[in-house]
This record gives C-alpha cells, structure tokens and sequence, in this order.
C-alpha cells in the first residue's frame, strides 16, 4: 500500500510564480481598497459609503477579508458543491470551521468559490496560496479534511488547464487516502465523531476520489485510474436530498449494487451509486486486454456491460432529473460517462476517419483511425453517443452546474460530429448534423466563461471546423465532386456547409472570470 512519509508527500513541483495561470502566481497581499472594490464587484453593489480626506477626495469604507470570503463561501454552495458533492453541507461545515482540522478544506472551498465571483485576482490568488500552504504545511494533519482540499485543488487545476500540476496532487491525494484507509468499510464509523451527516460525507470522499481518478483517466488518457484496483469496501452514498437534509439511512454497499438483479431484494441505490458503477465500468474497459479488431469477443462484453447499465436503471433514472424536475447532477454525469465510455470503446474500430480533426488535442492526444466506405456497428455506436451528449447540453439548467469534465466529453462528442462532417457528402437533410456542431461549439463558449479548459477546447474545435470548410469548398469546384447528384442536393449541401461555419464564426468567446 503507498505511504505517505516525508518527502513522498511533498508539494509537486509548482513553485507558484511559475504556474501558467495568473490566479496562480505569487500575490501580494491586497490592499483593503483592492479587497472592498472586488466586494462590491462580486454582490453586485454600487459602494454605498465614502469616507472623505482633508483634500475632499473620497476613500472607500473599510470592509473585512471576512465578507469577501464569505461570499466565496456561499458561491461554492451554489455553484460547485452539487457537481462533486463530498463536503460537508454548509451548516455542518461552518459548525465545525473552529477546529483546526477543517482549515484546509475551507480555505479550498473559498478558493473554488472565488473562480465564480469577480473578486479580482490578487484576492483569488491570495486564497490559492493560503490553501496550498496549508495542504503541504509541515505541521499539516493528515485526515479526511486534508483529502478533501487536495481534491477540490484537483478538479479546479484540471478544469483551468493545469492538468500537470492537477495530476501531481492527485497522486500525493491518492496515496494519503489509502494510507488513512478512507476505502475501508470501518473508516467513516470510526472517524464520524458519532454524526451520521459527517460519515456519509467520508464515504462520499472516498466514491469521488474514485470517480475524479477515473474521469482524469478516461478524457485525458495520461494517467492509468490507480484506484480501479484497490479494494473498496466503503459503502456507497446516499441520496442527495438525503445527505443535505441530514436524513442519512442505513448505507449499502457495492456488492449490493452489482449483485441487485441476482439477489431478488427490491433495494433503491442512490444516483450517486450508479455514477459510481459507470465509473467502474470505464476502468474495466481501461484494464481489457488490446482489441485485435472490431469482432473482438472482450469489445463485445465491455459493450454488454454498458448496455446492461442503461438497460437495468430504474425508471427514476433513466434521465438526469429529480421527481421535484431539478437537475439530479449524479445521474447527468452517470449517463454521460456512459455514452463518453461507448465513444472510448467503438471510435477506434468505427469507419470515421479522424485525421481531419487531429489538432483537436486540448483534452487527449489525437487518436489515428482510418476511414472506411461503410457504417459498421461500432461506428453507428460512435454516432449514437455523440448524438445522445449533444443532447444533454439541451438539459434546461446552467451549463455551470455540471462538473467541468463534461467539457471533455463535449469535446470528445465534437470529434465525431466534425469526422462526420468532412465526410465526401453530407445528406441534404441531415440538419442534425448542424445543430450539434452548433450545440458543442456553443456549449464550450458559454463553460469558458470559467474554465479555460473549455475556451481552449472551443477554439481548436473552431479552427478544425474552419479547416474542414474550407477543404470542402475547394471540393466544390471539381465537377467530379458533384458526379449523381441532383441540383436540389448540390445546393442544399452548399447551404449546409455554409450555415455550420456561419454559425460556428459567429460564436464569441465569454469573457472569463478569471481574467
């Protein structure tokens, strides 16, 4: 089992005036009027007092750091907490925010917080360097608050294109949770302090660790999902209204969850359980053995296990909404690890020639697969999936709300849709075709706004579809292009052709907060 001593839990190399990202460069501390401009920037308020000095100019009122990350505090509820929901509910958090413990947890917490608010940078920054030095303090406490910091540090890197430096504290993470034993059955009972709220918030550390390890894995494609092969005998969560209104039940278990539809009890296993099982079923896919072509037998049964997944949701979860109709965010990244997984698993033997889209890499490196003249399954599968992701960004909620790896799969969702696209001929009538090119492309502007990763992904998916366009348009001119054709296709492919760049030339970056 990895240890966590001395130097193996030191800070990955990231001296912070090297970082890529202003946010995380060495501050200096602001000053009260930089603390007070970004207050009222971030409520939303004109300055209500000025205090005056003998020379009639006017000076801001002073207002506390407190108030400032308070706001913080409250953004992380609102905008974050839902997508990885492993803290403590709030009351629960500022409850116990005196012992020394929680520190580190809520100095990340104000931090990600920050990422949706114009604070300003200095007062970002400073919130970044107070929680790293805290994580990787000499004196730190080695506990579950600790795992937690490290792991919301962990998903805000890998969202704002720190994917290094993301990965370095998720492996110094990984090997502390295994040390303290947070995948163990007794660790949440044991650590609880006798508060049922405070042990399902263990339990859901441990699940999210694995899911976050998993999603690193699956969209990047650099690190090997280390947590697929540990033991996890930690029961599963609960519910989310369950866990934030403190109505915690009695847990159950994995075995319970895989082994439902052999041991003839009607038990309900939570949303968050079956994120947890599409996550285990990417890792089985990850472990198989290499493919030997598209008729491979371990192809098939990784493709069972995907199919028995959707085909045995209970109907409550077949969608990704709650019974009261708001946004139930487990299943919403349950179903889209499932149809990325499907994309992982059938692209590759697909007759989707991929090198138009081969400087689409923010997310993983460009994958080379050849074309062919016919559809096969795994291609039909690889269309499907696409479809069915570009379909989610259509979810009546804020784009914001969901985990930022969603931007990934989007990505991985546009690859498809642009191979699609640089085919020799598009059907006059496949308009859907251009209303998912312009879903993704749209999608990844308005996540931009906060993570850079999705502005990054935006504009090669952008400069790909330009590049596909303009290739397109010399084709036009060669009469071979055109050979068993009626005049009525010819013109509706060149008007289709057309309204997907128009769209997609048309779409401005956000302007981001993070500046």
């Amino acid at each position: 089992m990895p240890t966590v001593m001395g130097s193996a839990f030191g800070p990955p190399s990231m001296p912070l005036q090297d970082a890529q990202v202003t946010q995380f460069t060495q501050p200096e501390q602001p000053t009260s009027m930089e603390l007070y401009k970004s207050y009222c920037t971030a409520t939303g308020i004109e300055p209500p007092l000025w205090a005056v000095n003998q020379n009639g100019s006017r000076i801001a009122a002073h207002v506390s750091v407190a108030a400032v990350e308070e706001r913080c505090l409250d953004a992380f509820y609102h905008h974050f907490h839902a997508s990885h929901p492993f803290v403590l509910p709030k009351a629960f958090l500022l409850h116990m925010s005196k012992e020394a413990a929680v520190k580190p947890v809520l100095a990340a917490v104000r931090w990600v917080g920050s990422i949706f608010l114009d604070v300003g940078s200095l007062v970002r920054e400073r919130l970044f360097n107070e929680v790293f030095s805290l994580i990787y303090a000499a004196n730190r406490s080695k506990d579950g608050f600790l795992v937690q910091a490290m792991m919301l540090l962990v998903v805000v890197l890998d969202g704002s294109c720190q994917q290094d430096k993301a990965r370095g504290i998720l492996s110094d993470v990984e090997a502390l949770a295994l040390e303290l034993g947070l995948n163990n059955r007794e660790f949440a009972v044991n650590h609880g302090q006798g508060i049922p709220t405070l042990e399902e918030s263990w339990r859901r550390t441990w699940w999210d660790l694995f899911v976050i390890d998993g999603m690193i894995a699956g969209v990047h494609r650099v690190t090997s999902f280390l947590l697929f092969d540990v033991p996890a005998r930690a029961a599963l969560p609960c519910e989310e209204d369950e866990y934030l209104s403190s109505r915690i039940p009695i847990p159950l278990y994995l075995e319970d969850l895989e082994d439902q539809d052999f041991s003839g009890e009607d038990r309900e296993f939570s949303s968050f359980a079956y994120r947890v099982l599409c996550a285990r079923n990417l890792g089985k896919l990850m472990r198989s053995p290499a493919f030997f072509g598209p008729e491979d037998e371990n192809l098939g049964k990784i493709e069972t296990l995907l199919t028995n997944w959707r085909l045995h949701l209970p109907p409550s979860k077949r969608d990704a909404l709650q019974k009261n109709g708001k946004l139930d965010e487990m299943m919403f990244q349950a179903h889209m690890m499932n149809q990325a997984t499907s994309i992982m698993l059938h692209q590759p033997h697909s007759q989707l020639d991929s090198s138009p889209t081969q400087d689409i890499n923010s997310c993983a490196p460009h994958q080379s697969i050849p074309g062919g003249d016919l559809f096969n399954s795994h291609t039909r599968h690889t269309i499907e999936s696409a479809n069915t992701i570009s379909t989610m960004i259509t979810h009546r909620v804020p784009l914001l709300s969901h985990t930022h790896f969603f931007t990934c799969v989007i990505t991985l969702s546009s690859i498809v849709h642009l191979s699609r696209w640089a085919l020799f001929f598009i059907p006059h009538d496949d308009d859907d075709l251009r209303q998912q090119i312009r879903l993704n492309i749209g999608a990844l502007n308005h996540l931009s706004e906060i993570w850079s990763a999705a502005d990054r992904a935006r504009g090669q998916v952008k400069a790909v579809a330009q590049e596909i366009y303009k290739v397109k348009k010399q084709q036009r001119s060669n009469s071979q292009f055109w050979l068993g054709l009626s005049q009525e296709d010819m013109l509706n492919t060149i008007a289709t052709d057309d309204s997907i760049i128009n769209e997609i030339e048309n779409f401005e970056p956000m302007p981001s907060l993070l500046g």
